[in-house]
């Protein structure tokens, strides 16, 4: 992939240099340049997608943040136990209309990802985001959630401060928040870590993010005892964001510049705000009781199964 992308970088620059009367070269290498940018995504496996949703340069929340909102402010702690650095959220301005943001938050280097826990929220970090989702609700301000975790933090300490019942209460809280909701996958979206701040009224998902109950390690770790299967494990599990819209667990997949987010950021947000934009907007024309009834009723025709 990485070959394709240099292939596409030269030809932009031969495009560059022609002069303007070459028209019929320029147009053909235009043409070539298309091609191999369909070829890119075309030729993507399940497993090509975890690895661009894991690319360590891949922009995380704060990036999107410092891209697409004006004003952001931070608020920490939960008011029971600690801060949680995996999660970050506060209030902030699109458009100039005042919102709530919350979103995993991951680490660029050692110091940022184990300050961060590596983006794997703790109870405190999942009471912190409902916190935070109830004051939006008081102010009747809509909430953004950007999902990006392997997962919540299985740690025993995690574990004997209610991790289970942190999650489960989030999901049931978000259910009946009366402010509109829209979450977006940016990059991994692992399980209820990441469940915990998707109940939404829309779901949308990066076009080279994923989705799953389990990581494809796990997944091959439990089914053939090694984590050497991760790859078919992938594939199976439909975790990629076309999988997920295909099966309406997802509302819409958001196109990524050509390579994924990471090779142009500032793109990737701005195609990212617009998405966002439209969704919110067409929220705010609801009713309250229209949204909890659509809310409800999304979640609930999820999952196909068959009777024998």
């Amino acid at each position: 992939m990485e070959a394709k992308l240099e292939e596409i970088n030269l030809l932009r620059e031969k495009v560059q240099q022609l002069p303007p009367e070459a028209a019929a070269e320029i147009e053909r290498l235009q043409q070539q340049i298309s091609d191999l940018e369909g070829q890119l995504t075309r030729d993507l496996s399940a497993w090509d997608h975890v690895r661009l949703a894991r690319h360590p340069e891949r922009p995380y929340t704060l990036d999107y943040i410092e891209r697409i909102f004006e004003r952001f402010r931070e608020v920490h702690g939960d008011r029971k136990y600690a801060e949680d650095p995996a999660i970050v959220g506060g209030m902030a301005l699109l458009d100039g209309q005042p919102l709530m943001v919350i979103g995993q938050q991951k680490g660029r280097n050692t110091k940022e990802r184990i300050f961060r826990n590596y983006g794997m929220p703790k109870p405190e970090g999942y009471r912190k985001a409902l916190r935070l989702m109830k004051l939006a609700e008081k102010f009747s301000r809509p909430i953004v959630t950007f999902i990006d975790t392997p997962g919540a933090y299985p740690g025993i300490g995690a574990e004997e401060r209610g991790q289970a019942e942190a999650i489960a209460f989030n999901l049931r809280a978000m259910a009946q928040i009366e402010s509109p909701i829209v979450a977006t996958v940016l990059g991994e979206g692992g399980s209820g870590g990441a469940l915990a701040i998707g109940v939404a009224d829309r779901v949308l998902m990066l076009e080279h993010s994923f989705y799953s109950v389990i990581s494809p390690e796990s997944c091959s770790a439990i089914l053939w005892k090694t984590q050497g299967h991760a790859e078919e494990a992938a594939r199976n599990l439909k975790l990629t964001a076309s999988d997920l819209l295909e099966l309406g667990v997802v509302d819409e997949v958001i196109d990524e510049p050509a390579g994924g987010a990471h090779h142009d950021p500032d793109g990737a947000a701005r195609l990212l705000a617009e998405r966002l934009r439209h969704h919110l907007g067409q929220l705010q024309q609801l009713s309250v009781a229209e949204r909890l009834d659509q809310r409800f009723q999304k979640f609930r025709r999820m999952g196909a199964f068959q009777e024998g």
